[in-house]
């Protein structure tokens, strides 16, 4: 057996086992000797029920002599509770609260571990352990298996489908005793330098920590094995990304010409001075795009701190030089957003700007391909409608993609495969903690505008619970009394049976009848026709709705400068960069802006991101909680958006250790030496990468 063995080889696994492993990703050995504990117990304080003691943590082995589920004469808790006997004869009692599935389980005459803390029942005026851990002993327990569950630190798996901790404790085990010590690939310098233990042994100490081991080093994931394992993940991570990008510095690409008439016409087109961050972002991307190599560059920038801007002066470089330019957005309302805005600052200058989107008719989209294709078009912002295989460009510089978070990496790559490895310039108003930055971005140079245009006062933002929502309406009618705009966002857009809640639909009757009879109120959501989305947002624009109640698919892209309200209704429903896209719908003004959340029922979790949304209108501070909050994956909302799949580490725990496996890689990829080592090391990279992290080869 060797880590490329499929589990069902493995004694206890089988066709049905294996089904359930794999929408885990455990398809082979290798997977599943990835498949990290989440925490471990020491059940090493193995005693009889003689020798307990109240107030101990201790593990038992014992036999049910009773259960039974205990009612309560008000109100059903379902209490479970069992007496235990050994060969001692004394008696321990074990009690769980909301239990009762337990009936089936814990059954008369069952042999079981137990493992918790040891209590004195005044009640009864016996020993007992309330919700102990236990694990059901089977008489087909070999006694080497027997030992992994109790008398030791025992490691707790993640139960997997219907195959509980102790199972998979037994599989792990047994595959360990069926290879061969694994080879160690990672270089010998790295490992003398940091003091690594070997693979062989991290592997097998991280399932089955040694009887001296540390337990607080291990629940912190910092012991000896656990170290080397997580260094190691991010060291090939990031040899992986720093390859790529290196490769895609030796590709051939565009160098861009720099003259006086692309500068001139840079002028030309600029509505307005650009701030000292839009020229350092602006001077860094000119560079690039002047380098013989293609551009990859991740621009980020707050809401409303200008990146279209900026995009459209690199488009005007690429036009010059006689390219084309692909703008690929996620929404068609955030595409049609982009069309609006560059479209006139384009056209004044003589360019073609078309958009493309999903719900154009065949015979439009067919026209507008040709038109690109024969190169009669110098700008084509779009959805995922740009990347379908018969859209085709003449000459195609400079891909822009904003919202990358919203693409998979795959699909960046899909539009830069339309040129001849044009640039790429990649926009996201959700910033990038700089640890992810360097996990999911690593092949990217970064360019932050960190600077607000001129004029624009920082957001009051507001709590309001739903009760108090009369004083919202009035500040409402007092703002738009003064000239001003407001946006009502609601999380869904039509009743549902299942989730009482206020729809936009509804609500829209409701403000526009009963609320504001004397204002003009107009409604956006995502299943409008477009004709209708884009009527709705015209007329808003120019002052002719005074109140839009909308769904969140003004979340990006939407710019009006009057509109200085954002009530955010049920706001306890939305995510931190999701509450923080909306506010940035206002502020674009000069005048003082308001982002007023309202909450029904709020819990601990929303109670946190609400908190940091009324404490702080910083982007990246939101983003670093946000992250905080609901997790790497969760941040990047799914799987596509190219977030390497890792097994030991955790980017948010495990900081410190992925800096110091970046600059390991950078040096070891730098200095190539010793021979024979980098060899390896390329090889393994090279074989490995993309089916461990899930990610695009490296090449």
């Amino acid at each position: 057996m060797d880590l490329s063995t499929p589990l069902t080889y493995i004694k206890g696994v089988g066709p049905a086992r294996a089904a359930m492993f794999e929408p885990k990703g455990l398809l082979t050995v290798e997977d599943l000797l990835s498949y990290v504990p989440f925490r471990y117990e020491d059940r090493s304080n193995m005693k009889s029920i003689a020798q307990l003691a109240p107030g101990e943590m201790a593990t038992v082995v014992a036999e049910v002599r009773s259960a039974r589920v205990a009612g309560f004469r008000r109100r059903n808790l379902g209490l479970f509770e069992a007496s235990f006997s050994d060969s001692s004869r004394a008696i321990l009692r074990a009690k769980w609260f909301h239990s009762e599935y337990l009936a089936k389980t814990l059954e008369p005459g069952r042999r079981v571990a137990l493992f918790g803390k040891i209590e004195f029942d005044n009640y009864t005026g016996e020993l007992a352990m309330l919700h102990p851990e236990f694990e059901i002993l089977t008489e087909d327990d070999d006694a080497a298996e027997a030992a992994l569950h109790v008398g030791r630190v025992v490691p707790i798996y993640e139960a997997i489908s219907k195959v509980n901790t102790r199972a998979i404790r037994t599989i792990v085990h047994r595959a360990l005793a069926q290879i061969a010590p694994l080879q160690d690939y990672l270089p010998e310098s790295l490992r003398t330098r940091f003091k690594l233990v070997d693979r062989w042994t991290a592997v097998r100490q991280m399932h089955f920590p040694t009887p001296d081991s540390d337990l607080r080093l291990l629940n912190g994931f910092r012991s000896p094995a656990q170290f080397r394992l997580i260094f190691e993940e991010f060291f090939w991570l990031e040899c992986g990304l720093l390859l790529r990008r290196g490769k895609a510095r030796e590709q051939a690409g565009i160098g861009f010409e720099l003259n006086d008439q692309v500068r001139e016409r840079i002028k030309t087109m600029l509505p307005f001075k650009p701030t000292s961050a839009q020229k350092r972002v602006l001077g860094e991307i000119a560079r690039d795009m002047a380098a013989p190599c293609p551009m990859h560059r991740l621009l980020q920038g707050d809401v409303g701190s200008g990146k279209t801007i900026v995009a459209a002066e690199a488009a005007v470089i690429a036009i010059e030089n006689g390219y084309q330019v692909a703008m690929l957005a996620p929404t068609e309302i955030l595409a049609a957003q982009h069309f609006s805005y560059l479209k006139p600052l384009l056209s004044k200058l003589g360019y073609v700007v078309v958009l493309l989107t999903g719900s154009f008719s065949d015979r439009e989209k067919l026209q507008l391909k040709k038109l690109l294709a024969e190169g009669l078009v110098h700008v084509a912002v779009g959805t995922h409608a740009l990347l379908e295989k018969n859209v085709e460009f003449r000459r195609l510089g400079l891909a822009i993609i904003d919202e990358q978070h919203r693409f998979g990496v795959m699909q960046r790559l899909g539009l830069a495969h339309k040129g001849a490895h044009p640039d790429v310039l990649v926009m996201t108003a959700t910033p990038i903690p700089r640890t992810l930055a360097l996990t999911v971005y690593g092949d990217l140079d970064v360019s932050v505008i960190d600077e607000l245009p001129p004029g624009r006062r920082p957001i009051v933002t507001k709590h309001v619970t739903a009760d108090h929502v009369e004083g919202v309406y009035s500040f409402l009618k007092k703002q738009i009394s003064l000239g001003r705009q407001a946006y009502v966002v609601y999380p869904v857009i039509e009743e549902s049976e299942t989730q009482a809640m206020k729809a936009a639909e509804k609500m829209y009757a409701h403000l526009s009848r009963e609320v504001f009879p004397d204002l003009s109120v107009g409604l956006l959501h995502g299943r409008l026709p477009i004709p209708e989305k884009e009527a709705a947002m015209e007329d808003f624009k120019l002052g002719r709705i005074q109140i839009l109640v909308s769904t969140t698919v003004i979340e990006v892209g939407v710019d009006v400068p009057n509109a200085t309200v954002m009530v955010i209704e049920q706001a306890e429903r939305f995510g931190l960069a999701q509450l923080h896209q909306l506010r940035g719908r206002v502020g674009r003004g000069a005048e003082q802006s308001y982002c007023i959340l309202v909450t029904e029922r709020i819990n601990d979790a929303a109670r946190e991101r609400i908190r940091t949304m009324v404490d702080t209108n910083d982007g990246f501070q939101i983003a670093e909680m946000d992250l905080k909050l609901r997790g790497p994956g969760e941040f990047f909302g799914t799987r596509q958006s190219g977030l390497p799949a890792l097994r030991v580490a955790n980017i948010l725990r495990d900081q410190e250790i992925l800096a110091a496996a970046r600059n390991a890689a950078a040096e070891f990829l730098d200095q190539r030496t010793p021979a024979g080592e980098f060899e390896r090391a390329m090889e393994y990279v090279h074989g490995h990468w993309e089916r461990r992290y899930g990610l695009v080869e490296v090449g």
